[in-house]
């Protein structure tokens, strides 16, 4: 909300810059004339000439995006220069003079035009472009500040609603022009001089922005900002225009792991593209209810578009009329998700089992941590993993909403014509799912389909879960998201903090020493410090990554007060030692026997670790 006030103030603040008072005279003119012919045609050339500046300033920003690391210095670089512009407005007004020259000459032509008796609504759209193109360059640092910090995160519908804020706080003052006149007119005049320092201020609180964010010293702009910050209010958004057909009772929010039944033994049926849903209200879920194969394999709706990913791996891009004559599954991942992680292995098995006989995988990669959107880290996961099949990096989540997605993973399965005939989200029933590709493959001619099932041996972080006695669940340890903390007051946010270790119960965890607990992720500041938790299952995952600069930290697991021994993870060794070297999921524990209660701490030796979420199976 600050950053939408902000925006709004921004606006308001370009309508007093000197480089608009040219054309203000003319626009007074027209306040006593016709709306129709006058002030809205005014307002309609304006408005038109600042949405194409500010179309090509944001195809830059999207260039930022695509550049990925080196967008980040890119947009760095960008942010520096319009901090420089702020300061120094004599500089702003060096660079801006040719299109305030333009502007006024139009203006000018407008009025002489208006004045020998030519078109009165063609006088007024010739001035609006010419206030357009007079308010565009003074707009220049404030919107260029928020088109390039929205491309070191992504385009979104935040940021629209940003630019549409900041649209909106020059056009209430401008209104306020054409209502009042002249009087308007001399206030502006007179507030020129504290307009001006409140530039200057702007822009040496942005070099500092850019010093902090170049040092890695930052906490809320780069590595902090993520998706969840946006994405209720994206999704909200998404369902009040494109309501889903869902019937909620109590609307509890529930967070679904793999298999895991929704609370109170509630069930999802689904018919078509029609979901009716009790007891839950859960918008982005992580598993999903289970679903068994259809066997009639109804025609549920065609296949959405494939447009609006930023980048595509392992192909070239590929469209839904181009995947016209095959079987197409489609599976909605994220590389950090451990239900995620535990489907892959059969996608990757029906790829290669079917790839001849006519089946194309996609997988599309929607991110639900920032750091998942950094395209680089997606290739070493799908590297790591053994994904050969095409990706799509859907780091906006368009193609997520074209198939109204809410679920990881999501398995969507597209006939040789297009339409999609089948669904399941969440782990399990993978023998279901083959026999649909199978179906589908002999609907579409093929001959010699395998009828047997694959035979998947999965290792590490990939191994199925031990479900049935899973007793904890996805716990976040940023606080937006964060439950169970083992203080009743909650951890301090977005600040330094020194914590001190408490007992925890079932399912409750803590942090001992300097941490920075922000939105989506705690940050340790001195070595030393530790995470703990009570839990029930057989394994423990912990999303990690690195300190800012990238360097690596090495941590010590202990279960129970002892080394791990023969239950270490993958990631860690019998004496419980490991090392953070990049961000994705880590397994740290795989315990043997029955399951039990235990307590799990991971006390990391080097400071800097960025901790996000604890998964287990």
């Amino acid at each position: 909300m600050i950053l939408f006030i902000l925006a709004y103030l921004g606006g308001v603040l370009t309508i007093v810059s000197p480089c608009i008072l040219p054309v203000l005279p003319f626009v007074f003119a027209r306040a006593g004339q016709p709306f129709l012919r006058s002030t809205l045609p005014m307002l309609v050339g304006m408005a038109a000439t600042f949405a194409a500046v500010a179309t090509l300033a944001a195809l830059g920003g999207g260039w930022a995006v695509q550049a990925n690391e080196y967008g980040r210095y890119a947009a760095l670089v960008l942010l520096a220069v319009f901090g420089v512009i702020l300061l120094f407005p004599a500089l702003s007004d060096y660079l801006t003079r040719p299109l305030v020259s333009l502007g006024a000459r139009l203006s000018q032509s407008a009025d002489r035009g208006s004045r020998s008796g030519g078109s009165t609504v063609v006088a007024s759209a010739l001035l609006g472009v010419a206030t357009g193109l007079l308010w565009a360059p003074c707009a220049g640092p404030v919107l260029g500040l928020i088109l390039t910090g929205a491309a070191l995160q992504g385009a979104s519908v935040g940021t629209t609603l940003l630019l549409l804020a900041y649209a909106l706080g020059a056009a209430t003052l401008l209104a306020l022009a054409l209502l009042i006149g002249g009087r308007v007119y001399q206030a502006m005049k007179r507030s020129l001089g504290v307009g001006e320092w409140v530039r200057r201020g702007l822009g040496v609180a942005v070099l500092a922005a850019v010093v902090a964010i170049g040092l890695g010293a930052d906490t809320g702009f780069l590595t902090q900002a993520s998706l969840a910050s946006t994405g209720t209010l994206e999704q909200s958004l998404i369902d009040r225009l494109h309501p889903q057909q869902q019937t909620v009772d109590n609307g509890s929010s529930v967070v679904m792991k793999g298999d895991a039944i929704m609370s109170g033994g509630n069930q999802m049926v689904m018919s078509g593209n029609n979901a009716m849903m009790a007891g839950s209200n859960a918008m982005m879920m992580r598993g999903g209810p289970k679903q068994v194969a259809a066997e009639a394999l109804p025609v549920e709706g065609t296949m959405p578009s494939l447009d609006g990913a930023v980048q595509w791996l392992n192909s070239p891009p590929l469209t839904a009329e181009s995947l016209k004559g095959k079987v197409v599954l489609v599976d909605f991942w994220t590389y950090s998700c451990i239900n995620c992680l535990r489907a892959i292995p059969y996608v990757r098995a029906w790829a290669e089992k079917y790839r001849d006989q006519g089946l194309v995988v996609i997988g599309v990669h929607a991110p639900e941590f920032a750091f998942e959107k950094n395209v680089d880290n997606v290739k070493k996961a799908i590297g790591d993993l053994g994904i050969t099949y095409p990706v799509a990096i859907d780091n906006d989540y368009t193609i997520w909403r074209a198939f109204q997605n809410q679920y990881w993973p999501a398995h969507y399965f597209i006939d040789a014509k297009g339409q999609v005939r089948h669904h399941h989200f969440g782990e399990g029933d993978y023998d279901g799912s083959e026999r649909v590709i199978q179906q589908l493959l002999a609907e579409a001619g093929k001959t010699g389909v395998a009828g047997d099932m694959v035979e998947v041996k999965a290792t590490g972080a990939e191994a199925a879960s031990n479900q049935a006695d899973v007793q904890s669940p996805e716990t976040y340890v940023g606080w937006q998201r964060s439950e169970n903390f083992v203080d009743a007051k909650g951890t301090v946010n977005d600040a330094a903090h020194s914590y001190v270790a408490a007992t925890p119960r079932l399912n409750e965890w803590g942090l001992t020493g300097s941490w920075t607990v922000g939105s989506e992720q705690a940050g340790l500041n001195d070595k030393d410090g530790s995470i703990y938790y009570r839990f029930h299952a057989r394994d423990l995952h912990l999303v990690l990554g690195p300190a800012a600069d990238g360097k690596p930290v090495r941590y010590q697991v202990a279960v129970d007060g002892k080394p791990p021994g023969d239950g270490h993870g993958a990631d860690t060794d019998a004496q419980g030692n490991g090392t953070v070297t990049g961000q994705r999921l880590y397994q740290l524990l795989r315990l043997p026997g029955a399951v039990g209660d235990h307590t799990f701490e991971i006390r990391f030796l080097d400071p800097g670790v960025q901790a996000y979420a604890f998964t287990f199976g």
